[in-house]
């Protein structure tokens, strides 16, 4: 069976499913509230939501309207290099400013899962995957972003994830987000991206494969200014299942091939060069996403030919969408 619906569990093969679903149940059924972030149009609500993806790496969005790779692996560096500063993401995300406290984004989610300085320079990740080594069938491996410091001080930017509960049952490893707010076009699928890919980080990391996923989330909600966009997504109907999920990571430890991802996303992102000659001797599944963030950089630059070639490069074919997509939106 493709997918299921209740009342506020949403469980699908793949994203746009799970957010297809979501989608017509808040449109159907949302109760209407005037958040801060839009006080004057509104938005639609469901309280209490469980969306459940089978294969997280079925995180991609492969419509017309929402496909944006780009952005989101950008904002998953910007989480691995353990910043967070406004120039980084503003690169990727140019709204990002509206949430800055001067020169930083205060919720940002990189500090708090690898250096958190309010808990002695705490890395989460690190001490979670060591005790998933250590107790497998552990239920305290959980990371915490969401802080009771946050809501003291009145800040543009508050962690809307609270925590990740990572469970390791049976060699996959499962993983449970639970954010008390989430915009179910604009927010659900960066999150979802960032979040699977660090479960299937760290289950490369502890030699397991990758288990279910499953968002809870406190107010699942669409703003009423994203409604014709919305509904423009959901008319595009639904997607095959198969061929869409990104390949799986390579076995074996991958925080050395990461190191080597945030290298070239530098230099690609402050400088605009990068030796592509230097992929040679990079692995497949990690070349293919230093070259997604060229292309994005020479989609800044209005470099075409350059976009053909990196085109041409791609090993895996899930991306190819992503990119003619781009080179459609260029030339028109």
């Amino acid at each position: 069976m493709l997918y299921e619906m209740t009342d506020a569990h949403f469980a699908a093969g793949t994203l746009d499913d799970v957010m297809r679903l979501a989608v017509e149940a808040i449109e159907a059924r949302g109760g209407q509230i005037f958040p801060t972030k839009n006080k004057t149009t509104g938005a639609l609500e469901l309280i209490g939501v469980l969306l459940e993806i089978a294969d997280p790496r079925a995180r991609l969005s492969q419509t017309e309207t929402r496909g944006k790779i780009f952005s989101a692996l950008g904002e998953l560096c910007w989480y691995l290099a353990r910043r967070n500063d406004l120039a980084f993401i503003e690169y990727y995300l140019k709204d990002y400013k509206d949430s800055a406290d001067g020169d930083e984004i205060y919720g940002g989610y990189g500090p708090r899962l690898f250096k958190w300085k309010e808990k002695n320079n705490l890395n989460q990740v690190a001490n979670v995957t060591e005790m998933l080594r250590n107790k497998p069938d552990s239920r305290q491996t959980v990371i915490q972003l969401f802080d009771a410091n946050d809501i003291v001080e009145i800040h543009k930017d508050v962690p809307c994830t609270c925590t990740l509960q990572f469970m390791l049952r049976r060699g996959e490893l499962h993983l449970l987000t639970y954010m008390r707010s989430n915009d179910v076009y604009r927010g659900l699928p960066h999150d979802v991206f960032c979040f699977t890919m660090l479960q299937e980080i760290i289950a490369r990391t502890v030699e397991a494969e990758v288990g279910t996923y499953k968002h809870a989330v406190g107010s699942l909600h669409l703003y009423a200014d994203d409604h014709q966009i919305v509904r423009r997504f959901v008319d595009e109907g639904w997607q095959p299942t198969l061929g869409i999920a990104m390949p799986r990571m390579p076995l074996g430890n991958p925080w050395p091939e990461i190191e080597r991802l945030l290298e070239a996303e530098s230099e690609i992102r402050t400088t605009g060069k990068f030796d592509r000659n230097a992929l040679e001797t990079v692995d497949p599944y990690w070349a293919d996403l230093i070259r997604l963030l060229l292309v994005f950089r020479f989609k800044t630059d209005r470099d075409w030919d350059s976009i053909l070639a990196l085109r041409g490069d791609i090993v895996a074919k899930v991306y190819l969408p992503f990119i003619d997509t781009l080179l459609r939106k260029l030339s028109s």
